[in-house]
């Protein structure tokens, strides 16, 4: 199993690839939780595991996460 940090740079990287230069994302790892992963399109805030949006750990939520990202783009 890959860890929380891990997980994040491979999503930072497929997001990246996904969307290139549209994106702002920013992990933040914390001792309290496993860390926040927050993506931003023109500062405004998409998607946030802080905020309640979850964990990325499945394809389904991947491309949930891209779904919202390109209605947002559009």
């Amino acid at each position: 199993m890959l860890r929380s940090g891990t997980i994040a740079v491979v999503l930072r990287k497929k997001l990246g690839e996904e969307c290139p230069g549209c994106l702002d994302i920013c992990r933040e790892g914390t001792p309290q939780v496993t860390g926040f992963f927050e993506v931003f399109i023109a500062g405004k805030l998409i998607d946030s595991k802080k905020g309640g949006d979850g964990y990325v750990d499945t394809e389904s939520k991947f491309l949930k996460l891209v779904a919202t990202i390109k209605a947002a783009l559009a």
